[in-house]
């Protein structure tokens, strides 16, 4: 086994914002960065006040990135996310005007609250890593993330995600109430805003190009894309789902398995890094049956894999 590009710097990353400045949030960040490594998305699902901004802040400066917020309301135009063309008098032509979407990491909030209409302004810029503005494309920067939040519990001006757009999410998880002790911190330290504005960049831009590139070249084997499909196929002969795992869908565990894999410190894939991930990949892509609208996802999912063995490699 190889040693991985600077993945001792990664891990630094999730120590030093979990220990100091987001204690209780080590799953919801470990996942951030995972998403990240694999070019994907993560959509964090969360009552409000738990911290979902204040993670993403964090996030971005201790990585060294540049950030972007949109807040979502029902009136936001796509142009608001995309950017768009002004015209400038003195130089008698249109100057192009990006938008938030063209930092690396872009955090939505509130994406439910969009309206359909711009909440597709996001389908390219998440799927193709560029933005199509008046039949002109521009290419966004890399590495690039999108970090939405939505609150599942309200329901009124909101407009439900649909399916193509949970789709391009390749994470969804959520961030829960932090321990009792933890939270007691909290509330005696109070907003920490202000400090994790200044926290420095853990990481260069170079070493985390390097780290994306290797998390790419991390091994799976036969007897992990076996498993992987052996999933896959369940989902989709199962009598309460509708609409089981797509190839994106299992491309995306794949991805998810090799960035858990990086952080171990491997530079291959195990079975037990595809049982890691699933429960963060997956449960939003399922589409069940109309008659069994109500039945917990994560149930279901948790029968399946006790279905399946797990192989030994």
């Amino acid at each position: 086994m190889q040693k991985l590009a600077k993945v001792d710097e990664m891990n630094a990353v999730l120590e030093e914002l979990s220990s100091r400045h987001l204690k209780g949030k080590v799953r919801a960040l470990r996942l951030s960065l995972m998403a990240l490594l694999t070019g994907g998305h993560i959509l964090l699902e969360d009552i409000p006040g738990l911290g979902k901004t204040t993670m993403a802040l964090a996030f971005a400066s201790a990585l060294g990135l540049s950030f972007g917020r949109v807040q979502c309301t029902s009136d936001l135009l796509p142009s608001d996310i995309t950017g768009l063309s002004v015209f400038d008098r003195t130089e008698g032509r249109f100057n192009f005007i990006r938008g938030p979407i063209f930092n690396n990491i872009v955090l939505i909030d509130e994406i439910n609250r969009a309206m359909p209409k711009t909440q597709s302004a996001l389908l390219e810029a998440m799927e193709e890593r560029r933005v199509t503005v008046e039949g002109v494309t521009y290419q966004l920067p890399e590495p690039f993330l999108v970090l939405a939040t939505q609150n599942p519990v309200e329901q009124v001006g909101t407009y439900p995600l649909p399916e193509s757009q949970m789709d391009r999410f390749l994470i969804r998880t959520g961030i829960g109430y932090p321990p009792e002790e933890i939270e007691k911190g909290i509330l005696r330290q109070g907003s920490i805003r202000d400090e994790i504005m200044h926290i420095p960049a853990l990481v260069r831009t170079d070493d985390l190009v390097s780290a994306i590139a290797a998390v790419k070249e991390v091994y799976v084997g036969e007897k992990v894309t076996d498993y992987v499909y052996a999933i896959i196929r369940a989902t989709r002969n199962h009598p309460l789902i509708q609409a089981g795992l797509s190839t994106r869908g299992g491309i995306g565990m794949v991805d998810a398995a090799k960035a858990a894999a990086y952080l171990h410190g491997r530079d291959f894939v195990a079975p037990e890094d595809v049982r890691d991930v699933v429960h963060a990949v997956c449960p939003h892509r399922l589409i069940f049956r109309p008659e069994h609208e109500g039945v917990d996802k994560e149930h279901v999912l948790n029968a399946i894999l006790k279905e399946i063995p797990l192989p030994l490699t």
